[in-house]
């Protein structure tokens, strides 16, 4: 399983399944051996954007493949029941398993747990793709502690360096062991391979960081230069260490060069509306475009991303295709997207497609973002590194990840206590730990999660994401409603293009009683973030108003694709329970109550009654008689 996955007989014959997802079954099996892992993970984390049946009907076929690969010798391997499946390991040897246990005594196991696991395997599914970083991040901290050790017992200048080197392979962030390769260096008497780790530590720190080693590390430098002075290194920008830095480069016409209007209007656009988004370093476009034209040298605005495109019209329609490239090795094209419009009101294209592109490219930013935070050791984490880790991790709602979370994000409030989105999303953890029913006392919670929002709107009162979190702190967990309601009108009229504002707001408005006008916001977040990454959780708010207007079919439907993206989130499945009721639908309704009482199972009447934000009488009686109905007591 490291590197690229293998499977063998004893015999040397070769029995890896050719699909690549019963192979990532077999991966997950593997890891867990001999432990049991239901068919719901399993299927959640292959499948996680089909429906139930299908996603298990795919589940089972995986399953059959796996027997098949395995042949008539491999029978009993795989153990499977109704709801479980495992691995039978007795006679299976697995290096991901072996190999951490030698890695402190064998230097050759350990250089082989460097390799990355699954390495064949990335792209499968959301789900799987974090699992599988999740894995790769506990094999490297294994490998990391090994490598440690090593170099903790080396007992000569010449041991140390080579095991400084080694831990460094792992993590180049380990500042204090590029001192101890330094001095290990300077002790054997090789000043030049001192200074040359000096010079590759300044390197990796700059490219890898953007940031300086420390004054201790230059002073160590400094010292064994003797009269030569060290070249002063500038400090890193602070912007840099709390923001990714984006610049939206002039769009290429194709055709008719009268679309320079369209092309410099559009561009303008895009960049003011990202501006909006707190957390982007946007580059003037002036600076972009001297760079293109190369009246400034390449890399001289430091971008880690890249916003192109081109601009072609023709018999009255105009197509604008737009590609976001991700500058950081290994630079690529990381989201694309072609828009089809009638070229009638330049203005309001403009306006309409700029709306749609910033709305998109944050999220995928974000998460991108994320991903590389989370490949960087805690050893030099910043505030805005803990809160990249901390956001994907908060929407897995898995336990485990949830409580790292929130320790995540309390650490980056105390490294940073100025930093506001910092605050903003830890008060969002809160909402989450009451609306999943996991907080022990309900009371500490409400207060904790709006000290931590205010904090954050007082920090940054124009930011609207801190805005919209504030909003709905009052709104979902203190019923404050009319509060919420303008907080979020300020907050859109700060950022108009913000998802999250859109469907928080949404959910205000129907618990005020505003239904359609709720609705009508739902389809606006729909219209800006078709495919956003936690749809599972913003697709989740039109239930309410669906619910209120009585519209029971639609909440059913609306309710089966939520949580089929998530099932893990228990926020749907009561207003599904509640649509159910009224249906008359006691047999899904069953089904439905039961997924519920797995993630939250001292939800009761009295609960679902005392935590409803709904303003209107009627609307609360109509939600609590829906679940009365559906058989909750």
């Amino acid at each position: 399983m490291l590197g690229r996955m293998d499977v063998r007989a004893v015999t040397g014959e070769p029995l890896l399944p050719r699909s690549r997802k019963t192979r990532a079954v077999l991966a997950v099996l593997a890891l867990e051996a001999p432990g049991l892992v239901s068919r719901q993970r399993l299927a959640d984390l292959l499948w996680s954007r089909r429906g139930e049946e299908q996603a298990r009907g795919s589940l089972r076929q995986a399953l059959h493949e796996l027997q098949e690969a395995f042949g008539p010798e491999g029978r009993g391997l795989i153990v499977a029941t109704r709801e479980t499946v495992a691995l039978n390991d007795e006679a299976v040897w697995i290096d991901a398993r072996a190999l951490p246990a030698l890695a402190r005594d064998r230097v050759e196991a350990l250089n082989l747990l460097q390799a990355d696991l699954l390495s064949d395997l990335d792209g499968l599914d959301d789900a799987f793709d974090t699992w599988l970083g999740e894995q790769r991040r506990r094999l490297r901290d294994i490998a990391l502690e090994a490598a440690s050790s090593r170099l903790a017992a080396a007992t000569t200048a010449e041991g140390r360096a080579q095991e400084a080197r080694r831990v460094l392979s792992i993590d180049p962030a380990q500042e204090p062991v590029w001192r101890i390769m330094i001095r290990a260096e300077a002790e054997r008497g090789d000043r030049g391979a001192a200074f040359a780790a000096w010079e590759e530590c300044r390197r990796v720190f700059a490219e890898r960081f953007r940031s300086a080693p420390s004054p201790e590390t230059a002073a160590l430098a400094e010292s064994l230069r003797g009269e030569v002075a060290a070249t002063p290194q500038p400090p890193p920008r602070r912007t840099t260490l709390r923001g990714a830095r984006l610049g939206v480069l002039p769009f290429k016409m194709l055709g008719d060069e009268a679309d320079q209007e369209v092309s410099l209007g559009l561009a303008g656009e895009i960049t003011a509306a990202l501006a909006r988004f707190r957390w982007l370093v946007l580059v003037d476009s002036a600076s972009v475009a001297a760079v293109e034209r190369q009246e400034r040298p390449e890399g001289a605005l430091d971008l880690d991303f890249t916003l192109s495109g081109t601009v072609q019209r023709a018999s009255g329609r105009v197509r604008i295709t737009l590609r976001l490239t991700d500058h950081r090795p290994p630079e690529a094209v990381v989201w694309a997207e072609r828009f089809d419009r009638d070229a009638g009101d330049l203005l309001t294209l403009q306006d309409e497609i700029a709306a749609e592109v910033v709305a998109r490219v944050d999220p995928e930013i974000l998460m991108i973002e994320a991903n590389r935070a989370a490949s960087r050791h805690s050893v030099m984490a910043t505030a805005y590194d803990l809160m990249l880790r901390a956001i994907p991790a908060i929407y897995r709602l898995d336990r485990e990840s949830y409580e790292l979370a929130g320790s995540m994000l309390t650490e980056a409030t105390k490294l940073e206590p100025d930093y506001a989105p910092a605050f903003a999303w830890l008060a969002y953890w809160h909402l989450f730990l009451v609306g999943q029913g996991w907080a022990t006392n309900d009371a500490d919670v409400l207060a904790k999660s709006e000290e931590l929002a205010s904090r954050a709107v007082a920090l940054d009162p124009s930011d609207a994401q801190g805005l919209a979190i504030l909003g709905h702190v009052r709104a979902f967990l203190h019923h404050r409603v009319a509060e919420a309601v303008s907080l979020y009108e300020r907050a859109l009229a700060l950022n108009p293009n913000l998802p999250m504002a859109w469907v928080f707001s949404a959910l205000a408005l129907s618990y005020r009683g505003d239904h359609e006008e709720a609705l009508r916001r739902c389809e606006r977040y729909k219209r800006l973030a078709p495919l956003h990454p936690h749809a599972f959780f913003f697709d989740s708010a039109q239930l309410v108003p669906l619910l209120m207007t009585h519209r029971y079919k639609e909440v059913d439907v609306a309710a089966r694709n939520v949580t089929a993206l998530h099932s893990g989130f228990s926020f749907p499945y009561k207003a599904w329970l509640s649509a159910l009721g009224h249906l008359g639908d006691t047999a899904e309704a069953a089904k439905v109550r039961h997924h519920l009482s797995v993630i939250e199972p001292d939800f009761n009447l009295a609960k679902a009654t005392e935590r409803a934000p709904m303003q209107q009488p009627a609307d609360l009686a109509h939600y609590v008689a829906g679940l009365r109905l559906a058989g909750l007591v």
